[in-house]
């Protein structure tokens, strides 16, 4: 890939009387919001909001559909039907459109959030291609021109690509993989890296090398990736952002949405 590259970020997951993030200072360094749409996360009121910062600060509007479990931040499993997955997707995708055409604006791209997205590569993985399938028929009856988020190099973005959609593969500068490329468990000691000059440094090389080391200390190498998601949830990690942000500028890399590269 070139120097260029799409910072996507989880947003709008507020809700109520409760702040989770800090959006709207986030939003001056990313290109690409994944807000949520009331199912894993947010409200009417906290989706309104921040899809007006988004509007202002030119990010990308993504719909960041999870399954229904606001207790359980939609981190729960859920044995679901292709169906009930396709619809809940459309759903969560139909929220955020109608807060986005309120206000003249147009989608950009979809992500789906936690455990949503996990059991759908993790299925993918092990030859199910029914989940995915599902959340891209959800698109193609909504929008075919919406890009669908997917894990670098994963079955996912395989399957999604062969239905005909668009889709942007991403990776993730504070997390360790797998030689496979799939993402280290949450449960491994160290799976999220807490180094911040260690995770600039590699949201850097990313870029630079299209390639990055494995747990085991062996290279991942020439795997094509659009965009990279990064985490601001708090002032020491809205820094990091802010922190990979200067250091992409200093090594010329261009941060722009994903929507204005993507094919």
């Amino acid at each position: 890939m070139g120097k260029v590259v799409d910072l996507n970020c989880d947003m709008g997951e507020s809700f109520g009387r409760y702040t989770l993030g800090l959006d709207y200072e986030v939003m001056d360094e990313i290109s690409s919001a994944n807000i949520a749409c009331g199912f894993h996360a947010g409200d009417f009121m906290v989706l309104s909001k921040t899809v007006k910062w988004a509007i202002e600060k030119k990010v990308g509007i993504g719909a960041h559909p999870g399954y229904p479990d606001l207790q359980g931040f939609g981190r729960r499993n859920m044995d679901l039907s292709a169906e009930e997955v396709e619809n809940l997707t459309l759903y969560q995708i139909g929220a955020i459109y109608a807060f986005a055409k309120a206000n003249g604006a147009n989608l950009q791209h979809v992500k789906p959030h936690g455990n949503f997205y996990i059991q759908i590569y993790n299925n993918a993985m092990k030859g199910d291609p029914s989940m995915a399938q599902a959340v891209g028929k959800a698109v193609q009856r909504f929008d075919d021109s919406l890009i669908l988020l997917a894990l670098a190099g994963t079955e996912m973005a395989k399957i999604w690509r062969e239905m005909g959609l668009r889709v942007a593969e991403e990776v993730f500068p504070d997390r360790e993989y797998n030689a496979d490329g799939t993402l280290v468990s949450r449960k491994v000691k160290g799976a999220v890296i807490t180094d911040h000059t260690k995770v600039v440094e590699r949201a850097v090389k990313m870029v630079r090398d299209g390639g990055i080391l494995s747990i085991d200390g062996k290279p991942i190498s020439n795997f094509r990736f659009d965009t990279m998601c990064v985490h601001g949830d708090n002032p020491e990690t809205l820094q990091v952002v802010r922190d990979i942000v200067q250091a992409f500028k200093k090594n010329q890399i261009e941060v722009k949405p994903m929507g204005s590269f993507i094919a």
